[in-house]
């Protein structure tokens, strides 16, 4: 596919390929080091930086995707969004102390 845009497609529509590519690889490369931190027990799966995590990776794939739609991966997306939202507000509701402000302010 690149080699065809290279000779086909504008430099402006190569340079929209290739930053959407690399935003969604960002994407990936976050997804997969939670995903390690998580099996070598320095995450805790319940914690407040994993669901943020997997809300930042779902924000960023879902950049890339508006410039490349796969509908498929775009629904996997939205819902990684929705259940990372989720977490995030079961974790502070589990710690009703703290709220959002505070545990920003105290990191």
């Amino acid at each position: 596919m690149l080699e065809y845009c290279i000779s086909n497609c504008s430099a402006e529509h190569l340079e929209t390929f290739l930053i959407s590519d690399i935003i969604g690889l960002i994407g990936v490369a976050l997804l997969i080091v939670t995903y390690a931190m998580l099996q070598f027990d320095k995450i805790d799966p319940k914690g407040f930086w994993y669901s943020f995590n997997n809300l930042l990776v779902a924000i960023i794939v879902t950049v890339s995707l508006i410039v490349k739609m796969n509908p498929a991966s775009m629904v996997i997306e939205v819902f990684w969004f929705i259940i990372s939202a989720y977490g995030i507000y079961a974790y502070f509701k589990r710690n009703k102390k703290i709220s959002v402000k505070d545990y920003i302010k105290s990191k």
